[in-house]
């Protein structure tokens, strides 16, 4: 049927920077479809929060803390989810960061690397440790949340937009090599989400008249646009994509 290709019990996925935002809002999809979802991010205050709310609302959820920059740290999370439940299915790289605005012959090396660190290296590190564990599992699904900033250029955000361009080279490059131990790696581009920190944005009349000129549908995407895209891409009812972006735009890219 296909209805149950989109069933993820029994599936257990690990969500990066999840303690909040983007990637809270994918951890609960991924639950509310029956996986087992791991809660990360780098305080475990916070990741035990989320996953006491999600198993009060009768879903599966553990938090383990995580700063993805930190390799030691990567490892341990990885080691903590495979003595905890035995197995990885699924691993979102959602984790990121943009300690930088401003012009790209102005921007400090120190920031730019600390955002390549976070936004792109900790998702080749941490891909390259589950990879052994799901090619002996017979397959896994990995998804890098990446940007429309990574498609077209912007003013101003040089080393965002660079990191995650290269999260969509990285997921290709991770398609075509692992797609042979049954590994699907692909991408997701959000344009302009609504969370809590992008809100204040949103107060200045002029930004957002100019921000939904780009987007034809007329509206500015919610976290769950977004994950419900990676749900899809989670499950067996994309058994058959592999190398691929979905842009969560409204058609901004289009244009």
């Amino acid at each position: 049927m296909i209805k149950e290709k989109f069933n993820l019990n029994n599936k257990v996925a690990i969500i990066t920077g999840a303690s909040k935002g983007i990637g809270e809002s994918i951890a609960r999809g991924l639950a509310e479809f029956g996986a087992n979802v791991v809660i990360s991010s780098r305080k475990q205050e916070s990741v035990d929060k989320v996953a006491s709310q999600f198993n009060s609302d009768g879903l599966s959820a553990i938090g383990i803390e995580c700063h993805v920059a930190k390799e030691d740290q990567q490892k341990e999370l990885i080691r903590k989810v495979m003595d905890k439940l035995g197995r990885i299915d699924i691993l979102i790289n959602n984790a990121g960061t943009n300690p930088y605005f401003g012009p790209v012959d102005k921007m400090p090396l120190n920031l730019y690397q600390k955002t390549m660190d976070i936004n792109v290296n900790s998702a080749i590190s941490l891909s390259n440790i589950v990879y052994p564990i799901m090619k002996k599992q017979g397959g896994g699904s990995i998804i890098h949340v990446s940007s429309i900033e990574g498609i077209h250029p912007s003013k101003m955000m040089t080393a965002y937009n660079i990191s995650k361009a290269s999260l969509i080279m990285l997921g290709n490059n991770q398609a075509i090599e692992w797609g042979k131990d049954n590994i699907r790696v692909n991408t997701v581009c959000p344009t302009f989400i609504v969370t809590p920190m992008t809100k204040k944005f949103l107060k200045d009349k002029k930004f957002k008249k100019n921000m939904l000129n780009n987007i034809p549908l007329g509206r500015f995407a919610q976290t769950s646009d977004v994950a419900t895209a990676v749900a899809y891409l989670a499950s067996d009812s994309s058994s058959m994509i592999t190398g691929t972006s979905i842009l969560v735009d409204g058609g901004w890219t289009a244009i």
